[in-house]
């Protein structure tokens, strides 16, 4: 580097480039560095080193690497970013975790993978093993990201979203539909009649495209029409779809208004097969607008759009594409406890404390459906620890709580009944999968101990939390199979619990309520209520989620009582289990 150049350099870069020297010196059969790294215009510094690689072991479909290969090593201002490294050659093109051909992806999450306190040594580390994984084949294709787009997310900043839940059959080119939910998200659906809808066209490409689609429309063309195979980029061969596209895309266009723009989803196949990878993108209005008037312009039945006659400069504009296709989703929760909810019917009798978290969590664990029972009212105290907001003041708790619930997911059913049981108890015992009584209601125990003996009824659970801190947590089962209710069970439980000096944070449960546990919320006759934060309320009812998770999932029959305490409670960090006598 020219003096004046090392003198813009950051400590960082200055640090790097002696790490660079240190190891070459230290290592010269093993690591060169090419040239003398220079600052670039975009304040990166840039090097040119060599790697010995031909001792790498190599299996059949790894990266295939020469005697030495050669790399651009790119080194940011901070220690935040890792460097990148690039290759000047398509030899690598196609391979997993290699970005638009060049671009080698050395971190997949930089945020837990890069420490810079390892030094910048450790970058040429990583890129080693990195080339060891590569040619040895131990890289999972499946798992490469955005691996049929080149490996990198194709997004034009201030688009909105787009939403993706239904597969859809295949075909060249077929027509679906964007409806607009908010000024930041669409959704893809294949069926017209929806309101404020956009007819769109989903167009699928032929190979993938291991360059990606550019950002402009004649670029985008250009690649549908050329063929880039892996492993043979220097012999392209024709593969004309441009034209087909233009023409789905006109005739898309036609069906929406004058002086709006118009979206298309590519739908691109995957080098390992399976679903194909979606990319949503729109051209401008001005661009629609003569699509639309070279469509009403031809002089015959068919649709025949010339590129040429288009901008060469016109900008495709990408999307964030949200798929959520069953084929191509594995959920985050999957393997979790609260696995066990999904698909299921479930009664949350309570809509407070405890339950108006606990109907979140399984909402959004998959439930099926939720019927919510409550006879009360939101106000404006219970927010501060209760799953409600300042608009739910005045509305039953149970309407408050299922308006909330319906826009986490589209597709769970919720019913609200502003009572403390549902209207109709006839279609308990057939349709439910789960009652959880969250009331505290002794006369809702019993009610439950009655409806206990029935055969094929669902499986039967009460919550509840201590007055003084709501750190503590207590969850009764009573399996399918137990002639005994939640109400039984917890009555046996309070005998063994209160005889055991080691379970006394506990004796709470089975005692009256102590004064000074209990608060009145706002002065005059209010009901008395219990101490206790929205995180600590909500920390158990998780854990007590996830334990009845475990129950429900669970084919043997098992009833009993579990005690639980946050690390803070008074009993410490502590659980257990005490079976169905």
């Amino acid at each position: 580097m020219t003096k004046r150049k090392r003198a813009q350099c950051t400590d960082w870069q200055e640090s790097a480039v002696r790490a660079l020297g240190a190891v070459a010196a230290a290592l010269p059969d093993e690591f060169q560095l090419l040239n003398r790294p220079r600052l670039t215009d975009l304040g990166l510094v840039q090097a040119r080193i060599r790697l010995r690689t031909g001792d790498l072991p190599h299996a059949p479909h790894g990266l295939p690497l020469r005697e030495q290969e050669e790399f651009l090593l790119g080194i940011g201002p901070t220690r935040l970013a890792p460097p990148f490294v690039e290759v000047d050659h398509d030899r690598f093109l196609g391979y997993p975790h290699v970005l638009q051909g060049r671009r080698l992806c050395l971190y997949l999450d930089p945020a837990r993978e890069w420490n810079p306190q390892r030094g910048f040594a450790s970058a040429i580390d990583r890129l080693h093993d990195w080339l060891a994984d590569a040619a040895a084949a131990r890289f999972n294709p499946d798992a490469a990201l955005f691996h049929a787009v080149g490996g990198i997310l194709h997004r034009t900043a201030g688009t909105p979203t787009i939403v993706v839940r239904e597969s859809g059959t295949l075909a060249k080119a077929r027509v679906a539909f964007l409806t607009l939910r908010s000024p930041h998200r669409y959704d893809l659906h294949y069926d017209g009649g929806h309101p404020d809808q956009h007819r769109t066209v989903v167009f699928q490409v032929t190979d993938p495209l291991p360059l990606g689609a550019g950002t402009r429309l004649h670029d985008l063309l250009a690649r549908l029409d050329t063929a880039i195979t892996p492993r043979a980029f220097v012999a392209p061969r024709p593969r004309p779809q441009a034209a087909a596209f233009l023409t789905a895309l006109a005739a898309a266009a036609t069906r929406n208004p004058a002086r709006t723009p118009q979206t298309f989803i590519l739908a691109i196949p995957h080098p390992t097969g399976g679903p194909p990878h979606l990319l949503a993108g729109r051209v401008p209005a001005a661009t629609a607008d003569e699509l639309r008037q070279l469509v009403r312009q031809r002089r015959d039945l068919m649709i025949s759009i010339n590129p040429e006659a288009l901008d060469n400069q016109t900008p495709v504009e990408w999307c964030t594409v949200s798929d959520e296709r069953d084929s191509v989703t594995t959920r985050r929760d999957t393997n979790r406890p609260t696995s066990a909810y999904q698909g299921k019917t479930i009664h949350i009798w309570g809509c407070g404390g405890l339950g108006s978290w606990i109907a979140e969590f399984i909402a959004r664990a998959g439930a099926k459906r939720l019927i919510l029972c409550d006879p009360g009212t939101v106000t404006g105290g219970l927010l501060v620890r209760q799953d409600f907001i300042e608009d739910d003041i005045g509305e039953a708790k149970a309407e408050a709580l299922r308006k909330r619930l319906a826009a986490i997911r589209d597709d769970i059913e919720l019913e609200a009944h502003i009572g403390v049981i549902p209207n109709n108890l006839a279609t308990l015992l057939t349709d439910a999968d789960l009652v959880i009584d969250a009331t505290i209601s002794r006369a809702i125990g019993q009610l439950l101990d009655g409806l206990a003996p029935a055969t094929g009824r669902p499986l039967l659970a009460q919550v509840a939390t201590d007055a003084g801190t709501s750190t503590l947590g207590l969850l009764t089962v009573s399996d399918r199979a137990s002639p005994a209710g939640p109400y039984t069970i917890d009555q046996q439980t309070g005998k063994q619990v209160t005889a055991n000096g080691a379970l006394e944070p506990f004796h709470t449960f089975w005692k009256d309520v102590s004064a000074k546990d209990e608060l009145i919320p706002t002065r005059g006759c209010s009901v008395p209520t219990f101490h206790g934060s929205a995180a600590d309320i909500a920390a158990v009812a998780a854990s007590l989620t996830s334990m009845l998770g475990s129950h429900l999932a669970i084919t043997e029959p098992v009833s009993g009582t579990h005690l639980i305490g946050l690390p803070h409670s008074p009993a410490g960090p502590f659980r257990r289990f005490i079976p169905a006598a």
